[in-house]
């Protein structure tokens, strides 16, 4: 049985073959059965809005069964540990767990313990890996641009810290996307790829942006006095975009006026919502893929 841990879990001709059903999911406006008789738990250790629900909605609209284990109130919290859960959650029935954890590598140790017996979709794990957020961000970039060989991405901000990005650089590149890491030095991980300071430095050359909320959660320590400090170089602006031909990305949630200006969040270039439609088409290919027989 397969599980979804990293991009690397999809050839290059499944992504396309998963976009291909996205784009199929798009134009479908009545939920069907795809998943019908399919139990599926969601297993969230860290707070989440956009990711759970789109996920909930996805499943929903292939006709499965949705669980969500409440964490404060699993035996978890009792000391129990999340191997056994979801053994005892396998043995009432689910068929699949959707996780999300701060520590990373949680998701792999839990499909590599369960093999045969229940799929795993990794929905984050600490700032290791967030595949379906990178597999919708491809998505909503090729609906942008016919040919994405050599089309530029600026990724701005916590990029040292971000499962979005590790998970985007690897997946992007695949597709002959241009990856270039725009952040303070204390922000970038170590890298081959090309690095810029300040967005402002190299805006010219890229088609597309990509901002990353900055993970103060993450933070050993303060690397800003405030995130009003860190926007005065890092926020995307009118003024710093222009009237360019650039489409921006974010990954949510984003904190206006420190990732993202007010103005810029509601300019047509912004394609923000648009992710999270596309979230919920692209996650019902991946869970189609990977749940039915």
């Amino acid at each position: 049985m397969r599980h979804f841990i990293t991009t690397d879990d999809l050839s290059d001709s499944e992504v396309v073959e998963v976009f291909s059903r996205a784009k199929e999911f798009l134009k479908r406006e009545e939920s069907g059965d795809e998943l019908q008789g399919k139990s599926v738990m969601t297993l969230f250790f860290e707070n989440s809005t956009r990711t759970k629900s789109s996920f909930e909605m996805a499943l929903n609209r292939l006709g499965a069964k949705v669980m969500h284990l409440d964490i404060s109130k699993s035996s978890t919290s009792k000391g129990e540990t999340l191997l056994d859960t979801a053994y005892n959650l396998k043995s009432i029935g689910a068929d699949a767990f959707i996780i999300r954890h701060s520590d990373a590598g949680v998701p792999l140790t839990l499909a590599r313990n369960l093999g045969e017996n229940g799929v795993v979709i990794n929905a984050g794990d600490g700032s290791f890996a967030h595949p379906t957020q990178a597999m919708l961000d491809l998505f909503t970039i090729s609906q942008n641009f016919s040919d994405l060989k050599g089309k530029r991405v600026a990724i701005v901000g916590d990029i040292r810290n971000s499962r979005v990005a590790n998970s985007n650089i690897n997946l992007l590149q695949r597709f002959g996307l241009k990856v270039i890491l725009v952040a303070p030095p204390h922000f970038l991980p170590p890298t081959k790829l090309e690095t810029a300071t300040f967005l402002k430095d190299i805006v010219d050359e890229v088609d597309i942006i990509m901002s990353l909320r900055t993970q103060v959660e993450r933070h050993s320590r303060e690397s800003y006095a405030s995130l009003e400090d860190y926007a005065k170089d890092y926020c995307i602006t009118s003024e710093l975009i222009g009237k360019r031909d650039i489409i921006l990305l974010h990954p949510g949630p984003v904190n206006r006026n420190i990732d993202i200006s007010d103005e810029m969040m509601s300019d047509p270039r912004a394609k923000i919502l648009k992710q999270v439609e596309n979230g919920v088409v692209v996650r019902m290919a991946i869970l189609e893929k990977f749940l039915r027989k």
